[in-house]
C-alpha cells in the first residue's frame, strides 16, 4: 500500500520505477518475464517490503496501534508512512510533489504494456486522486474508506484507521523520521546499477 514510497525510492531508472511500483502485483519467480530494469524494481519492492518489516522503527509504529487492527497493522503503517512522505516532501526530494506524481504516470504510461491488468486498471484514480490526497490526514482517511470497502475481501476495521493516525500522530511521525533514512541508505545500495 505504500506505493509512494515505492515510487520515490525508485531514483531516476525508468524500469527501476515501473517494476519498483509493480512489486504487489507480481508474485512469484520472475524468470525472465520481463526487462532486466523493471526486473530489477520488482526484486527491489520485495527487499524494500522486507527490510520494512524487520525495522525496528517500523515495528514500533505498528505497535503503536491497537491490536484489533491485526495484520492490517502493517498496511496502515505503510500508507501512515506514504502521508509522512507526501506531508513533508520538500525535505526529502529536490523536485515538487506535483511533478514527481505526474512524471511517474508519465514514465508508467509509457511502459503500460508490461503492467499487471489490476495495476494498469487502479493508475488513474491512484495518479488523479490518491497519491495527491496523501499529504493530509482527511485525504488518507478517504484513501481508507476505500480500502476498507473495495481493495479488500475480507471484513475489516481499517476505516478506523484515520482515527489511529490521528491519536498516535507524534509518535508515529517520530518513528518515520527514524525510519526513512535507513531505508533511503538501504534502498540506494540495492538500487545502484551492477558492474
Amino acid at each position: 500500500m505504500n506505493f509512494l514510497t515505492h515510487l520515490f525510492l525508485s531514483g531516476d531508472t525508468p524500469g527501476l520505477l515501473v517494476g519498483n511500483l509493480m512489486g504487489d502485483f507480481v508474485k512469484g519467480r520472475l524468470d525472465g518475464r520481463f526487462p532486466v530494469d523493471i526486473g530489477q524494481g520488482i526484486l527491489l519492492h520485495r527487499k524494500i517490503d522486507s527490510f520494512a518489516g524487520q525495522n525496528q522503527n517500523f515495528l514500533r509504529s505498528k505497535r503503536r496501534l491497537d491490536p484489533w487492527f491485526c495484520h492490517y497493522r502493517g498496511i496502515l503503517v505503510d500508507l501512515f508512512y506514504d502521508h509522512f512522505l507526501a506531508a513533508y516532501w520538500e525535505d526529502y526530494a529536490d523536485v515538487s510533489f506535483c511533478y514527481f506524481i505526474s512524471d511517474a504516470w508519465r514514465v508508467l504510461r509509457e511502459h503500460k504494456e508490461f503492467l499487471p491488468d489490476k495495476l494498469r486498471r487502479i493508475m488513474p484514480f491512484l495518479f488523479r486522486d490518491w497519491l495527491p490526497s496523501y499529504s493530509d490526514t482527511e485525504g488518507i482517511a478517504a484513501v481508507l474508506q476505500r480500502m476498507s470497502r473495495f481493495r479488500l475481501k475480507r471484513a475489516n476495521r481499517l476505516w478506523e484507521g484515520a482515527e489511529a493516525l490521528s491519536r498516535h500522530y507524534g509518535g508515529l511521525y517520530a518513528d518515520f523520521r527514524e525510519f526513512f533514512p535507513e531505508l533511503i541508505a538501504f534502498s540506494e545500495i540495492r538500487a545502484a546499477p551492477r558492474q
